[in-house]
């Protein structure tokens, strides 16, 4: 059996009472003159056995629900009417308003303000347990959701049904917001205005209470204070991260491009000076260094560009059907004179896929030129193709050191260079470009590594269904 806690006691009386509230008068008064008929039908069983003045405290169990439902003025009325109707059918002379023993008018007295304080108090607590249950749903929305604004709705469902009124609004912000009407409560906490409480006219005209309020206010102030701090640092974290960003591309811009601009520079310089001598040996060299360095460079300047791309969201794929032997082909050809050092292993059957083919060469070309980056320049590198039921798997394989266990989580992000102790380590946008190309055409790019022993990098694409 599950245990009811008193939580589940409050909520209960959050969804029962209201509906109780809204009753109209006719419906009341019946009620009420229905419990008081009741009560006195007890007492008249119980009158033979029970000394009959110690039997008007039954009529506190009619007036107690109605003082709870209604509030102390219902509450007064069942009091007046227990009174009236105790007198007439039990003290003597029975069955009229008088009260032959004086004794019997104080305690009648004794009875009526008894009832009266009874009510006050049971109306009291019904409307404390119902406010502490609103506020605690209150505050409920407004840590799970952490929106205020998407709160709203709710919450005002919940201070309407608390305090018994047709339709409550909550106001957030500090200026006055325009009247339409009803009961309007500002809310402050801590000295600053945080909302306004406007509330339909309650049938009984009961204020809303000011502790109440003050919980409120306070509720709210938390939670657009939290939700200001919230976006505060989202917006810190942001700036943190461009700067980062910013910091990083100057990095490589300061290095990768200065160094083959100085060497497009001396080369071009050595050229154009008509005091050198050079042979046709050394001038070959020198056009050499300056295609190589100008190739370097629209190398880097195209991968910043296509990391600007897919961090946008600009990069969509144009997909259409390509044979996998085809991308290989194409992005050995993307490789110029290094391709002598790929070694390549293709299945008997050559499996299609449906990917941008530019965009997935390119993410092939850039992880070979990262494994030829990294192994030693008296080794292969290898590429074989192998295909599942779902997927085309190409595995670049290189001689080199391999990457660190340290390293394996954040390889793939932009800016990161392998720690190789080469002179040849680039911007760190290789890898990044690639997975970024793999996941918009459905794949991605993972990675098996052991210390001392090489790395394979593995391409993933989806296999292309054939189906008309």
């Amino acid at each position: 059996m599950n245990a009811i806690t008193p939580r589940a006691h409050l909520l209960s009386a959050g969804r029962v009472w209201p509906q109780l509230v809204h009753w109209g008068p006719v419906r009341r008064i019946a009620v009420t003159f229905a419990l008081l008929t009741l009560t006195t039908g007890v007492i008249e069983l119980l009158k033979p056995h029970v000394p009959v003045l110690s039997l008007a405290i039954l009529y506190l169990l009619a007036i107690l629900p109605v003082a709870a439902a209604w509030g102390v003025a219902y509450g007064a009325a069942a009091s007046v009417g227990s009174m009236l109707a105790f007198n007439f059918f039990f003290l003597p002379p029975l069955y009229t308003l008088t009260i032959r023993d004086s004794r019997n008018w104080f305690a009648l007295l004794v009875f009526l303000v008894t009832a009266v304080v009874v009510s006050e108090l049971a109306a009291r607590s019904r409307r404390q347990a119902l406010e502490s249950a609103m506020l605690a749903d209150v505050a409920g929305m407004l840590l799970e959701r952490g929106d205020v604004g998407g709160a709203l709705d709710g919450i005002e469902d919940e201070i309407a049904r608390a305090l018994g009124v047709g339709r409550a609004r909550l106001l957030v912000g500090e200026s006055e917001p325009p009247g339409d009407g009803g009961d309007r409560y500002p809310l402050v906490a801590g000295g600053r205005r945080v909302g306004t409480l406007a509330l339909e006219r309650s049938r009984l005209g009961a204020p809303a209470p000011a502790r109440m309020l003050e919980a409120l206010a306070s509720l709210l102030a938390v939670a657009i204070d939290r939700e200001q701090l919230a976006r505060e640092a989202l917006e810190a974290e942001t700036l943190r991260r461009s700067d980062a960003t910013k910091t990083a591309i100057l990095r490589a811009v300061s290095h990768d491009l200065r160094t083959p601009l100085m060497a497009i520079l001396t080369s071009a310089s050595a050229l154009a000076r008509r005091d050198f001598a050079l042979d046709e040996s050394d001038r070959t060299e020198l056009l050499e260094t300056v295609l190589d360095e100008a190739r370097r460079l629209d190398r880097l300047v195209a991968n910043l560009l296509d990391l600007s791309r897919l961090q946008a969201g600009a990069a969509e794929p144009q997909a259409a059907l390509v044979s996998v032997d085809d991308l290989v082909v194409e992005a050995l050809e993307g490789l110029g004179p290094d391709s002598s050092r790929v070694h390549v292993t293709l299945p008997e059957e050559s499996p299609a896929v449906r990917v941008d083919a530019g965009q997935v060469q390119r993410a092939l070309v850039n992880l070979l030129e990262n494994a030829l980056k990294y192994s030693p320049a008296d080794e292969p590198v290898s590429v074989r193709v192998s295909a599942t039921s779902t997927e085309v798997l190409m595995r670049v394989i290189d001689r080199g050191a391999g990457v660190p266990p340290g390293e394996l989580g954040r390889i793939f992000t932009p800016f990161q260079r392998g720690a190789t102790g080469t002179s040849t380590a680039g911007a760190g946008l290789g890898l990044a470009i690639a997975q970024g190309f793999a996941e918009v055409n459905g794949g991605r790019v993972s990675v098996e590594s052991h210390t001392g022993q090489g790395a394979t990098f593995v391409l993933s694409l989806p296999v292309a269904s054939l189906a008309v």
